[in-house]
């Protein structure tokens, strides 16, 4: 019943009067086959785990069978052909999980608007003229419409956290290496990753323990520890790292909301927040913009080169044009940067449980109607919108965004925490605290659609 409203949700959120281009592929018999086949282990008393029969929507920059992964391209598929699930996705179908489609995303991951010339443009659920963000865009508004309660994207600049915290749901990327990139296009291989986007904490912490393998044991990462929610509030001394300059660097409705937001968790919690200094921040930005830049590039070459550039949209023809000029000599330089920045957080790691920051410099702006067809360059909005995602890439820390407030527009307003490596548990400890302590005074009701009621809440 769930999946058949689904398809009848997605058609009707997929027409020409709305059009959010949430999808770029969904095969209806697929997702009822999976469907029934959960139905009938309910009905034998035999559901393989407590996502059995969940839906999960898939970012098309993960493989997923029998779909092809296009990557928000219209070439991508038949150059490279889709032959087995990612590991993550195995993981979640072994568990049950109802795969219900490939999401929509900014061509080739290398935006953050979710504006696709190929696929359409995601709206944003909040505001169908705004921009739902990127790359991810189309996993953060399935959830964000209630389509499905957990969605897999990919972060490999923020591609996750970004839309999460545009859209208003919940954006989550683990330590480098915890989930697996097996069957991740090798897009960004030393700053990307799976990631999850879930309508709750409680969501996305379910579809983590879902999604993490743990049937080989690995030296290269401790055990697995998953954190038990109802005892956040037993949970004393926290301390939260926040450096001025950088919080304050956002728009004043974002830079209120989230000082509100600390004010409220040490009222409630009586967590401490904690003065910083985050050195070289532009620097930082800079190396893993040619870091990313220069893996996007050596990973599509071969592609690109016997390509027709009416192929490409106009603006990943030009972002694709600066990742092939840097140099092998630059990348190299980033990665000094790189361990000196790790430097720089293992000191602050020393005397907070995590850092504390906005999760984007704005919150969602207008769509724009002459870029739906060529792609958008503007690169204001989207440097304030990858402002405060650097760190969790090209450090490979593990980060989390909720929403801690709405702007003067009533648009989402994510906060974000940054942790040490494999404080998976404290992260989504802290984000169930911002959500609960948030739930009364910053949250503003959101219309979402229960499809196994077919009715509004």
């Amino acid at each position: 019943m769930v999946a058949r409203r689904f398809l009848a949700a997605l058609e009707e959120c997929s027409g020409p009067g709305l059009n959010m281009a949430m999808f770029i592929s969904c095969n209806p018999e697929d997702i009822i086959r999976q469907a029934e086949e959960s139905t009938r282990r309910y009905q034998q008393g035999a559901a393989l785990s407590g996502m059995d029969g969940v839906l999960v929507a898939v970012k098309d920059e993960i493989d997923c069978l029998p779909y092809q992964t296009t990557g928000g391209t219209r070439w991508l598929g038949k150059a490279r052909p889709c032959v087995c699930d990612a590991a993550c996705v195995a993981q979640l179908r072994a568990c049950g999980a109802v795969l219900a489609g490939k999401t929509n995303m900014h061509e080739l991951g290398a935006g953050t608007s979710g504006i696709n010339p190929h696929h359409g443009s995601t709206r944003n659920p909040y505001d169908t003229g705004r921009v739902s963000g990127g790359s991810s865009g189309g996993s953060a508004a399935a959830v964000c419409a209630g389509l499905c309660p957990v969605a897999l994207g990919a972060d490999g600049g923020g591609s996750v956290r970004m839309p999460a915290a545009l859209c208003g749901v919940v954006g989550f990327k683990p330590t480098v290496g915890r989930l697996s990139n097996s069957g991740l296009l090798p897009l960004n291989w030393t700053v990307g990753m799976p990631g999850i986007l879930a309508a709750t904490v409680e969501d996305a912490l379910v579809a983590y323990a879902a999604m993490v393998d743990q049937s080989r044991p690995s030296h290269s990462q401790p055990k697995l520890n998953l954190p038990l929610l109802t005892t956040t509030r037993s949970m004393p001394n926290i301390r939260l790292a926040r450096s001025a300059k950088w919080f304050d660097d956002s728009s004043e409705d974002i830079r209120v909301c989230c000082d509100k937001a600390l004010q409220i968790l040490r009222a409630q919690y009586g967590w401490e927040t904690v003065e910083v200094t985050v050195p070289e921040v532009e620097e930082m930005r800079l190396a893993h913009y040619v870091t990313m830049g220069s893996e996007c590039s050596a990973s599509v070459a071969t592609y690109v080169e016997k390509l027709n550039k009416s192929e490409i949209g106009w603006d990943v023809r030009i972002a694709l044009s600066a990742y092939g000029s840097f140099s092998s000599r630059a990348y190299l330089n980033s990665q000094r940067i790189r361990r000196r920045q790790m430097y720089f957080h293992e000191e602050i790691f020393e005397t907070a449980d995590a850092i504390v920051t906005p999760m984007t410099a704005v919150t969602a702006y207008p769509l724009q109607d002459d870029a739906l067809s060529t792609g958008e360059l503007d690169y204001i909005n989207a440097a304030a919108l990858a402002r405060y995602s650097i760190a969790g890439n090209f450090l490979g820390l593990p980060a989390i965004t909720v929403t801690a407030g709405y702007d003067k527009a009533g648009l989402p307003v994510g906060i974000q925490f940054i942790g040490r490596p494999w404080s998976e548990a404290t992260l989504l400890h802290l984000a169930y605290a911002m959500q609960e302590a948030c739930s009364k005074d910053c949250r503003k009701p959101v219309v979402h659609y229960d499809l196994l009621n077919k009715e509004e809440y």
